[in-house]
């Protein structure tokens, strides 16, 4: 991830479905053995070093709960 890229997760509007764990390609999202205030699972990253901010967690997500910013900049 470039410097100025971010991933935010709305952990109380996740409702831990799992598809953003299965649309990343570079595999760094599992479900959080944590429970949020409704008592699911929710997303978390493993390490954002890999990710290359396409945003298909995002893109996937039903509850809009992922939101990914990156350089406008890039290609």
């Amino acid at each position: 991830m470039a410097k100025g890229e971010k991933i935010i997760v709305d952990v109380e509007r996740c409702k831990g479905c799992g598809l953003c764990v299965i649309a990343c390609d570079k595999k760094i999202l599992s479900m959080s053995k944590k429970l949020n205030k409704k008592g699911l699972h929710f997303v978390e990253w493993k390490d954002l070093k890999d990710c290359k901010s396409c945003a298909m967690c995002a893109i996937v997500c039903p509850e809009a709960a992922i939101e990914v910013y990156r350089d406008s900049r890039r290609a």
